[in-house]
């Protein structure tokens, strides 16, 4: 699945898990130099959680990298929670994280929901953050929860089809309510498999081309059920108001050196949010990869946020000289 844009494979340094309340406790590990300079990494899904490859974005000799699995993720107990866990919840925790790993500041690196993750983050806890890498931006907004849920099959219909027809036909009229109430089948057997179809009707469109390595993660069934469970929690329960709100509150964290990458092809993310997110906020640096969808696993998508992570290394921030954006 990694491609030669990635830093060669490492194992953590330690790991553990965090309790950060009386329900949940987190999944972590440290990676790299022990002394070196500390950024983070935040997961997409919600729920799909770190993976080895994304220990592989950022120079081992530099940085101190940590990751971790947010409430809810597989490697975070409970798997698949969806109690006690909201956007807030999840901002405490990197705070309650970063205080228990003694770190005052970090650089932050998230995609996909690890970008709306990061954003809200950054805009509630500015003084925690020293730059922001983001890719495959996702604001939270309902015409973005629409386009995944309907408008992807103008563009992937056939799978599409099958994400739908799993749903009995007086029920489609709201899938996002047809499936929360599968997720929540008192037959586990009925809700896993709701969760395997959700998770590969996601997967099979995060990559350009065809990948079966890659969407053979998403037929894992314990990582689809946290996936899936997550995904709807947060797209049926756990709303910003207003709708763009993270647009909005761009001012409160135009200071911060914010790099932004965004594939093209983007299917599960559609381009626009990432250039909406510009135009809010010019300062930013913008690279839209010509011949990459959604995945941080494609190459052009991991060239750019490796080089972005090297330009922290080399000058603390993650922007591209201004005459270069574009």
């Amino acid at each position: 699945m990694a491609n030669e844009h990635f830093y060669p494979e490492i194992t953590p340094i330690r790991s553990g898990m965090l309790p950060v309340d009386d329900l949940h406790t987190l999944y972590w590990e440290e990676c790299g130099n022990p002394k070196g300079e500390p950024i983070v990494f935040i997961h997409g899904g919600p729920g799909a959680g770190a993976t080895e490859t994304d220990r592989r974005f950022f120079d081992p000799s530099h940085f101190r990298v940590i990751l971790f699995d947010q409430r809810g993720a597989p490697r975070s107990t409970p798997p698949g929670e969806v109690r006690e866990n909201t956007i807030d919840h999840l901002v405490q925790d990197i705070e309650t994280l970063r205080e228990y790993m003694g770190i005052d500041t970090w650089h932050v690196f998230g995609g996909s929901w690890g970008s709306t993750l990061s954003l809200y983050y950054a805009q509630e806890r500015p003084a925690s953050v020293r730059t922001l890498t983001i890719r495959g931006i996702w604001l939270l907004r309902d015409e973005e929860i629409q386009w995944w849920l309907y408008g992807m099959r103008l563009i992937q219909p056939e799978r599409w089809k099958v994400f739908a027809e799993h749903i009995p036909e007086d029920q489609r009229g709201d899938l996002l309510e047809a499936y929360w109430n599968l997720f929540h089948d008192e037959d586990k057997d009925v809700a896993r498999e709701a969760a395997r179809v959700w998770s590969v009707y996601e997967g099979a469109s995060c990559t350009l081309m065809s990948n079966p390595e890659f969407e053979a993660f998403f037929h894992d069934l314990d990582k689809a059920w946290c996936a899936a469970r997550l995904e709807s929690h947060y797209f049926r329960n756990v709303r910003l108001d207003p709708d763009d709100l993270l647009l909005q509150r761009v001012d409160a964290i135009r200071h911060i050196p914010t790099f932004i990458v965004h594939g093209r092809y983007d299917i599960v993310c559609p381009v626009a949010s990432a250039l909406d997110l510009h135009e809010r906020w010019p300062e930013s640096s913008l690279v839209i990869v010509p011949d990459a969808g959604h995945s941080s696993h494609e190459p052009g998508i991991t060239r750019e946020l490796v080089a972005a992570t090297d330009r922290i290394r080399d000058t603390g921030t993650p922007t591209l000289a201004r005459a270069n954006r574009s």
